[in-house]
């Protein structure tokens, strides 16, 4: 029945270092309040978490660029029926900015995401991170496994440590480090002049990954006066926001958004 409803389809964009599988509860929510979803993987990440875990160092993962994985989206939006709904997490936020710029959305939901190359911000916390993250003194031919440790300072932290490691082991990727270092490269920029379609910019009081503060800034550069852009703090909630247990407040507030913005 709910492809004979006259909503839109939802595209979820995965961040580096996490299975698509985790929009799997989303797509059942959007899908119940009658959207078409797809949810593709990243190039290369088709596989299980388990899987790819298995096959690092992967030297195909190992070789991504963002100017690729843009490509790779902008294919895979060419091939839909009509401009999707994009809903990405953390560096699929950074990539639904950049898709939303190219024109390719209808509208964008950026959830902690990812600081384009030109927003200008001291924040030590993300360049140590982006530093920890893409083992700055290795060859990029191979992937980069993050410790769990690091996953439950950056990604799981204030969850159980039970549920950080079950979210551990279903969900972590081995990731590009190429990927990681191109946050500072010229493909990474937004016009934030540019007149856009609507944006949404979701942000978690506890992501000790991407902070509140510079999820705010994100949301504020945008400067044309004939576009909509909002932005809404979501409290006690981590980097993992998407797969946390208050995952389903999120997602109703998007939800309402989009019925206004439609």
């Amino acid at each position: 029945m709910m492809y004979l409803s006259n909503k839109k389809t939802i595209m979820f964009i995965p961040g580096t270092f996490i299975s698509h599988a985790c929009w799997k509860e989303w797509i059942v929510f959007f899908e119940n309040q009658g959207y078409k979803t797809v949810a593709p993987p990243w190039l290369f990440k088709n596989e299980s978490a388990v899987d790819l875990r298995k096959a690092h160092p992967n030297s195909k993962i190992a070789s991504i660029q963002l100017i690729d994985l843009l490509d790779y989206y902008m294919e895979i939006i060419d091939k839909l029926p009509e401009k999707p709904i994009l809903i990405g997490h953390s560096y699929g936020g950074l990539l639904t900015q950049l898709l939303i710029q190219k024109e390719l959305g209808y509208a964008g939901i950026c959830i902690n995401s990812m600081p384009p190359s030109n927003l200008t911000h001291f924040n030590f916390s993300l360049y140590k991170a982006i530093w920890d993250l893409s083992d700055h003194f290795s060859s990029t031919n191979k992937t980069f496994l993050m410790p769990f440790k690091t996953w439950q300072h950056y990604f799981a932290n204030q969850m159980p440590f039970q549920e950080q490691k079950d979210a551990y082991e279903a969900l972590l990727i081995p990731e590009s480090k190429s990927i990681i270092r191109n946050i500072y490269s010229k493909s990474a920029k937004i016009d934030f002049k540019k007149k856009h379609n609507p944006l949404l910019f979701v942000s978690s009081s506890k992501d000790a990954f991407v902070s509140v503060s510079l999820n705010n800034l994100n949301f504020k550069k945008y400067k044309n006066l004939h576009s909509i852009t909002c932005y809404k703090e979501f409290e006690d909630s981590n980097h993992l926001s998407v797969i946390k247990e208050n995952w389903e407040t999120i997602a109703e507030f998007i939800a309402n958004w989009l019925i206004k913005i439609t």
